[in-house]
């Protein structure tokens, strides 16, 4: 009878799993392939490529590599034999792939192939694909223009101290950390674009984040997301950015906040605050908005908007600010108030814990809907400076 019953308990923990969602057992020999980017350069260029395993090979290992066009074009970007054969050694870790990248000086957007192994014996597969990005830089397909009007902000405040700030004279990595790929469900919200840190550059002092329409690792667009999570979390103060802000149907900036307990107590529950949100077939109005959870865990929301009097967000910068105390929020643009939110009752007490920044333009989504003919790409949203006071 236990015989019988130890067969059963195996045949039904194996049939419980397809080859999908095996997990190899702890201590088994791996073999992956892994993102890499490659900056494009002038003239052609060869680059290294590695396929290793998590641990020396204790017997013969081989795999096969195919490359695959998505935007990049075999002979024409890039060259490398295809298929590939590999064999490990006992004793071998990793197999290296030449990769010659075809160079030139014109402008034009990043492209992409993807590896993927197969035909793997001797091992399990680890990581099945990989994205190769070869990042043109030349510049982009139409040249960034900085804007040289609009609304600024002094750089101190009576009875205030700047206790934080980012002129973005260079992308400063303990500032700022990039979120990469789809999210969960778009980021929650049905978004279409992939995020990558490519499609963020510093141009003559300013952080530029383009949302492009090209097709990378199954979306039909890229943008950039960043953020200042474990890097600079605070309570309390003003903060200025002043920014460039992009439009277009299906286009959604914004420049917000999210409590630094997020990852204990998930979103609602953490709070948010957003200090500018547009959509961009709305492309003179700014938005305003506190998000938290109520007593049943539920969302709640309260903002406002307001819009210019002339013109667009994208014709030149303006500055984006709050004012956030213990008792309120206070919205403006351009020194100019349009929202206030008293934070003094205890539901809303997620919104008065410490919080940090957010960056980011989305594509598509449930609020701004997707892009369609008349939305013109890339967009670009432009940040002078972030400046906080207290």
């Amino acid at each position: 009878m236990r015989t019988l019953l130890t067969i059963c308990l195996a045949l039904l923990f194996f049939g419980c799993n397809t080859e999908d969602d095996f997990v190899p057992p702890i201590n088994t020999t791996t073999v992956s392939v892994e993102d890499k980017t490659f900056d494009e350069g002038d003239a052609d260029n060869t680059v290294s490529l590695f396929v290793r395993l998590n641990k020396a090979a204790t017997k013969e290992v081989t795999a096969t590599v195919t490359a695959t066009d998505v935007s990049a074009s075999a002979g024409a970007d890039y060259s490398l034999p295809n298929p590939i054969a590999l064999v490990f050694q006992i004793g071998q870790t990793e197999k290296e792939i030449i990769l010659t990248i075809k160079g030139d000086n014109i402008p034009a957007g990043n492209k992409v192939f993807t590896l993927t192994l197969s035909d793997v014996t001797g091992a399990s597969t680890g990581n099945k694909s990989a994205n190769i990005t070869i990042r043109n830089d030349d510049g982009s397909t139409t040249e960034v223009t900085i804007p040289e009007t609009g609304y600024t902000t002094p750089d101190s405040y009576l009875g205030m101290s700047l206790i934080w700030q980012d002129e973005f004279d260079t992308f400063d990595d303990d500032n700022w950390t990039h979120e990469m790929g789809t999210g969960s469900n778009g980021w929650g919200n049905n978004e279409l674009q992939y995020y990558r840190e490519e499609n963020t550059s510093i141009v003559d002092g300013h952080l530029v984040i383009e949302a492009i329409a090209e097709n990378f690792a199954g979306r039909n667009y890229t943008s950039s997301r960043m953020i200042t999570k474990d890097k600079f979390e605070f309570q309390y103060g003003r903060v200025d950015i002043r920014a460039n802000i992009p439009y277009g149907q299906g286009i959604w900036p914004a420049l917000w906040m999210l409590g630094a307990d997020i990852s204990s107590v998930s979103w609602p529950r953490c709070g948010e605050i957003d200090i500018m949100e547009m959509v961009g077939h709305q492309a003179a109005t700014t938005y305003g908005t506190a998000h938290w959870a109520d007593v049943n865990q539920e969302h709640v929301s309260a903002g406002n908007n307001t819009s210019l009097g002339a013109g667009i967000l994208n014709d030149e910068f303006h500055v984006f600010s709050i004012v956030w105390t213990s008792t309120s929020i206070k919205w403006y643009i351009d020194d100019q108030q349009y929202h206030v939110l008293s934070t003094t009752d205890p539901a809303l007490a997620e919104l008065t814990n410490p919080m940090f920044f957010i960056f980011n333009v989305a594509v598509g989504g449930n609020w701004p809907g997707s892009p369609d003919g008349s939305t013109v790409f890339p967009q670009r949203m432009i940040v002078d400076y972030i400046r906080v006071f207290q």
